[in-house]
């Protein structure tokens, strides 16, 4: 009878990492949805980005629902409920990615009709390029319990972030000098932050890890890198 109680509990555990993973993954192809509706102003995916929005919202909720269950049935201790404390803070950081992913494509509806620059914001472009590469990271360290590939990916968001300023203080600088090009400079600056809201919660999601392996919370830890 114990060994069968444990084997649901198992399955229950894998139950709620399998459906992350499917949330996770869900979330990759918004991303990269929003980025063709953005960079090659295809509306349709613009749209798509945000009606699959409220099945992430409900993937979060069903995921949320599962894990307490699994929390007030098993009471699990140590290692198991680490597991199920992780879970439910990246799902939490997954939705918001959700919500960046559609905040870009209601953008990118929003500036269809306009002429992009001759270098079509390759930098922006660039900098998507490496959230969307942290987001995948993330993932693949949570699904494999990799604190060395986490912590690496927790120490690229500071370039992440230099980016991001670079980027913005260019814009500005191009909103004074054009005045002309203010709506869809201002425009770019939002998907600049919402991409840098996004490394923020790729970042999160690889701090869980550490947490999940270690035990450690290394949310406000400087040099989380250190310790390893």
């Amino acid at each position: 009878m114990n060994r069968h109680i444990s084997e649901q509990f198992d399955e229950e555990l894998q139950s709620a990492r399998q459906l992350m993973m499917e949330m996770g993954g869900l979330l990759e192809q918004q991303l990269s949805n929003a980025r063709d509706a953005l960079f090659s102003q295809q509306s349709e995916k613009a749209m798509h980005v945000i009606e699959t929005e409220k099945r992430i919202n409900g993937l979060e909720k069903e995921l949320d629902e599962h894990c307490i269950q699994i929390i007030a049935r098993r009471q699990p201790a140590a290692s198991d409920l680490r597991m199920m404390i992780s879970v439910l803070r990246a799902s939490s950081d997954l939705e918001r990615i959700g919500d960046e992913a559609k905040r870009i494509a209601r953008t990118a509806l929003k500036i269809a009709n306009q002429a992009l620059p001759d270098d079509r914001y390759a930098e922006i472009e660039s900098l998507m390029t490496g959230v969307e590469a942290m987001v995948a990271r993330a993932l693949d360290a949570f699904a494999r319990s990799d604190v060395d590939s986490a912590l690496a990916n927790i120490a690229a968001d500071a370039d992440i972030d230099r980016r991001y300023k670079t980027i913005t203080e260019r814009l500005v600088q191009d909103m004074q000098r054009h005045p002309d090009t203010l709506d869809l400079s201002m425009s770019m600056i939002w998907v600049a932050r919402a991409l840098e809201r996004i490394g923020d919660h790729a970042k999160n999601i690889c701090e869980y890890v550490v947490y999940l392996a270690r035990g450690e919370d290394v949310r406000h830890t400087r040099n989380p890198t250190a310790n390893n």
